[in-house]
């Protein structure tokens, strides 16, 4: 909203008002923004939930210092999406399509979960939320995110045009100046492209999954990519979901996630950066790096509240919402190959819970008794078994999502 106001203020010829057509200057406000709210109304937050006896039913799992967080609020992730939402509302452009998409994908996944520690909390169902109508909640919002990546006209991309040589062609275009330069030709393209880290021509376009199917199939390519988008909707959600079992790892670990994304969307809206890194090009996206500014000083100010001990836990109403974002985010600027590495941690905690079913299963079944191949899942309980304070577990996870953002980031010329 204030851009707008800044635009006519620059109309106008106020002095300072042209700030706001800078990237940067509007992220650092989003992010300082976000931060405020999270520190200032947090608190008055937490107090209204803890008036409402709105606290955490803990299950003895006999792990150390367990029990005394039993009581602690929950459903703090309403901090969490009102530090993103109020600073994009502010500081982005609203008729930008891709803020539109991450409202939608924070709100949506973020009322999925609200009404899961609602049920829980309220009517006192230790199930929350049935299984079945999360996945549906999720798949629901899945097509949309898909359909509107696919289908929407203010959404493409654009990559560089190569010549049968591998070399990239050159257009005539005039400068400023009026003299004809040589510029590098990029050709606008379907959204069902992505990127393959580690690869020197790194794109790679879902279509090509049906050409075994004719070419008759390639109509129906829209159908692959909503399956693919919901498949990773779903999966980030969960992960984080899963994550969120120590007082900081969700929030932090998103954080860092979250960082990496926004350092993607700034240079691949930018076409100078895209020409230098040999990446696609994403117009429009740059107003991510915005919503993303948000999203990290959210989760950075959730910690303030969220960090050990914690005086209030996100729930399922801030763990399913960022996990979402992230995903939706990665599918934007064509990173989703890239979330097994930036979002390690959610995929390692996903795994250990899926991988200790399965071997408990498939060991009760063979053995009569169900054995373990971690001491208790998902990972990070496993090394509270071992006698890891939770404080140490969850700043050796922060340290490894560093790690892992740093690799993912460096994969743009590690080729």
């Amino acid at each position: 909203m204030l851009y707008y106001l800044f635009q006519y203020l620059q109309s106008v010829d106020f002095p300072g008002a042209g700030v706001f057509d800078y990237i940067t200057f509007r992220t650092a406000m989003a992010v300082i923004t976000s931060l405020i709210i999270s520190l200032l109304f947090g608190k008055r937050i937490i107090d209204y939930l803890r008036k409402l006896q709105v606290g955490e039913s803990i299950r003895d799992l006999g792990l150390e210092g367990q029990m005394q967080k039993q009581g602690t609020p929950t459903m703090g992730g309403l901090i969490i999406l009102a530090a993103i939402i109020i600073p994009t509302l502010l500081f982005a452009k609203l008729h930008n399509t891709y803020i539109w998409l991450m409202l939608i994908a924070t709100v949506w996944l973020g009322a999925i979960g609200f009404i899961d520690d609602y049920i829980k909390v309220f009517k006192k169902d230790k199930r929350g939320l049935a299984g079945k109508f999360k996945v549906v909640g999720q798949v629901g919002f899945g097509v949309i995110a898909g359909a509107i990546l696919y289908f929407n006209g203010e959404i493409s991309i654009k990559h560089k045009v190569y010549d049968e040589s591998g070399a990239v062609v050159k257009e005539s275009v005039i400068n400023s100046e009026g003299d004809e330069v040589k510029v590098t030709k990029w050709e606008e393209t379907r959204n069902t492209k992505t990127t393959i880290p580690f690869v020197k021509h790194n794109e790679f376009d879902y279509r090509w999954l049906l050409d075994w199917a004719g070419e008759t199939a390639a109509n129906y390519s829209w159908i692959l990519y909503i399956l693919i988008v919901i498949f990773v909707i779903t999966a980030v959600s969960n992960g984080a979901n899963m994550t969120d079992g120590l007082d900081g790892l969700a929030g932090g670990t998103s954080a860092i996630s979250g960082l990496a994304l926004a350092i993607f969307a700034y240079l691949s809206s930018n076409v100078i950066f895209a020409d230098y890194l040999n990446i696609m090009f994403i117009p429009n996206s740059e107003e991510l790096v915005i919503y993303m500014g948000a999203f990290v000083g959210a989760c950075i100010g959730f910690l303030w509240y969220n960090s050990y001990p914690a005086q209030v836990f996100m729930g399922d109403t801030g763990s399913l919402a960022i996990g979402g974002i992230i995903a939706v985010m990665a599918l934007a600027v064509k990173k989703e190959l890239l979330i097994p590495i930036f979002c390690g941690v959610f995929l390692v905690e996903n795994l250990s819970v899926m991988l200790q079913v399965a071997w408990f299963k498939h060991t009760k079944k063979k053995y009569g008794e169900g054995r373990r191949i971690f001491l208790m899942a998902p990972l990070h309980h496993h090394y509270q078994k071992k006698g890891l304070h939770e404080s140490k577990i969850v700043s050796r996870f922060w340290i490894v999502g560093v790690m892992l953002a740093v690799i993912s980031i460096i994969t743009l010329k590690l080729r």
